[in-house]
């Protein structure tokens, strides 16, 4: 790959980086982490790969729709998105902006995901660790249904500043 189509794709994820989520739309799809590369092929198609938070995410049209029209309103004429399931998507690939926005928008980010190796089964039942409150920073919290607006959240309460907020789920 040449300097210039290294610029070529810095550019590419630039402009995905302008790509909201539609179900949290204070990350981008690259916040979010569910885009995992930008390739230009030789006759200059872009193909972008991503991963859904999960298989059954209802939002992956949408993205894909969204993806295809940043791209071409920048000008990119050929351009696919390929959605991979393997590895499955997981909270640690969010980025630490995209931590920060998700706080900033009054949901509590995830915590790390425990590494189970690749031999070890993940356990159905995690140990839960209190969520800073995204209002006022306390651990004085706790979990209130493992069900919010999306599969994604779940809802807690502060009983520090006694907001309710939603927590996006470790995964």
């Amino acid at each position: 790959m040449t300097i210039a189509a290294n610029d070529q794709i810095d550019e590419l994820w630039r402009v995905l980086e302008t790509v909201l989520d539609p179900e949290v739309p204070a990350l981008s799809v690259v916040d979010l982490g569910i885009v995992r590369d930008v390739s230009v092929e030789q006759d200059g198609g872009v193909i972008v790969t991503v991963t859904p938070t999960y298989s059954g995410c209802p939002a992956v049209q949408v993205i894909e729709r969204d993806i295809l029209a940043a791209l071409a309103a920048h000008g990119v004429r050929e351009a696919r998105v390929r959605t991979v399931y393997a590895p499955a998507w997981t909270t640690d690939w969010m980025s630490e902006s995209g931590r920060a926005k998700l706080k900033a928008y009054g949901i509590a980010p995830p915590g790390p995901v425990a590494d189970h190796g690749e031999s070890e089964l993940v356990p159905l039942l995690r140990r839960r660790v209190a969520p800073n409150c995204p209002f006022c920073d306390s651990t004085n919290t706790e979990p209130r249904s493992d069900f919010g607006s999306t599969a994604c959240k779940s809802l807690a309460y502060c009983n520090s500043c006694h907001q309710p907020f939603e927590l996006f789920k470790p995964i």
